[in-house]
């Protein structure tokens, strides 16, 4: 191995070192399983160590591995999220018209209800509660403060409470949670 690909490896090491409890954690946060965080911070490192020579990054390395890091976390609830819905649709039996007509019903209301909201109301409740998105990522995506996203969540959840009743909210959460 020549001088100058060791001292690039032992650099690399150094950082692995320094960084890689701080990124799994960053990546727990997001993912909340220790061993999908734990890959997701070894693939950013392998994938770090490949591209080395082609990335230039303005940033410090810590600026710019948290961001990496993050966005692997997010990608990976992502497919996750895919996967699992591609599981349910898969486990569903076909003999539930009963069961769909009471929830499509259901859906329609919810869906009246929704369309009652202010649209901004409404695209920020759609962003977090479907979509599953932060509030800093929808205030990030919209250019609007953390503290405005949680007044509209909680304006948008106290309107709903209001005008749908019970069975029909308790429905609502468990088809976006479900």
């Amino acid at each position: 191995m020549k001088s100058s690909t060791k001292n690039k490896a032992h650099k690399l090491e150094l950082l692995f070192k320094e960084h890689y409890p701080t990124l799994c954690l960053l990546s727990f946060s997001i993912v909340k399983d220790n061993d999908l965080a734990k890959d997701i911070v070894q693939d950013f490192f392998s994938s770090y160590w490949n591209k080395k020579k082609n990335l230039s990054h303005t940033v410090s390395f810590r600026a710019y591995a948290f961001k990496a890091v993050k966005n692997l976390s997010f990608l990976a609830l992502k497919s996750a999220k895919k996967r699992e819905m591609l599981i349910k649709n898969i486990a569903r039996p076909n003999y539930v018209e009963q069961e769909s007509f009471e929830k499509s019903t259901s859906k329609n209301s919810i869906q009246e209800l929704l369309n009652e909201l202010p649209e901004s109301r409404r695209n920020i409740f759609i962003a977090s509660v479907v979509q599953g998105q932060s509030y800093a990522e929808i205030a990030e995506n919209k250019g609007i403060s953390i503290n405005t996203v949680k007044t509209q969540m909680k304006r948008a959840y106290s309107f709903l409470r209001s005008k749908a009743d019970k069975d029909i909210f308790y429905l609502f959460i468990l088809l976006v949670v479900g």
